[in-house]
């Protein structure tokens, strides 16, 4: 299934419920209410049968019914052989799915992949880019059909850093640096066979632009320039 940008599809005609629920037996009606009391987080089916203790012939037939009459439904969840049970008017949690990044309870790699190349993009393209300039033009930009949150496009943004498909540097407010404040964790392409290498400012030029430890150096701390092997590093090269 995609999850692109396209054609929304229609939506599928609610049933009568009322009177669905009219025709149900006792025992059915149990299980159904069970179900329905657990809304967008749904039921595992064998907390199900250990929570109406029906036997095995009785509560097979009543998960039948319900389905039949479109009462419930199956769903997916990221626990793989876990068989869950849904009323059929809520969708499922992200809780019980694992959100954006799953799909029919599989991690879904591929729209990962295409999240991640479209960041990188991106970032190519703006030569610096914060956080929340990437999470807000990937919003804007309709290719994904889903509603990413901050924390999710950052989980893919670590991602990318670790696969050193970008760098993380701080902004110093110089060149392409101009309109991100001072100190601002930013991130720029790194470079890649094809591609000239991005320009670079001057602060990220040296190893205190990707350090992770800028923020607490100081002349005379425990973590200094005077200290630092990687600055002497540089210095000598």
């Amino acid at each position: 299934m995609s999850r692109l940008q396209g054609p929304s599809s229609l939506k599928r005609k609610q049933p009568d419920s009322n009177s669905q629920l009219d025709s149900l037996s006792e025992q059915e009606r149990v299980v159904y209410n069970v179900i329905k009391s657990k809304q967008d987080l749904g039921i595992w089916s064998k907390d199900l049968k250990r929570e109406t203790k029906l036997l095995d012939n009785m509560f097979g037939k009543c998960i039948k019914t319900l389905q039949s009459k479109k009462l419930i439904k199956e769903v997916a969840t990221k626990n793989k052989g876990r068989k869950h049970l849904m009323a059929a008017e809520f969708e499922p949690s992200k809780e019980i799915t694992g959100g954006n990044w799953y799909l029919d309870g599989n991690l879904d790699t591929e729209f990962i992949n295409l999240l991640k190349d479209q960041c990188v993009k991106l970032i190519y393209k703006m030569k610096v880019a914060t956080l929340e300039g990437i999470a807000d033009t990937i919003r804007r930009s309709g290719i994904f059909k889903v509603e990413f949150t901050s924390q999710q496009i950052e989980e893919i943004v670590r991602a990318l850093v670790l696969d050193n498909e970008i760098v993380e540097v701080k902004s110093n407010g110089m060149e392409e640096f101009d309109c991100i404040p001072i100190g601002k964790v930013c991130y720029k392409c790194a470079s890649k066979g094809g591609k000239a290498e991005p320009r670079i400012g001057a602060m990220a030029s040296i190893p205190c632009g990707v350090c992770p430890r800028i923020s607490v150096c100081a002349p005379d701390g425990v973590i200094s320039p005077k200290t630092c092997v990687y600055y002497e590093k540089w210095l000598d090269f």
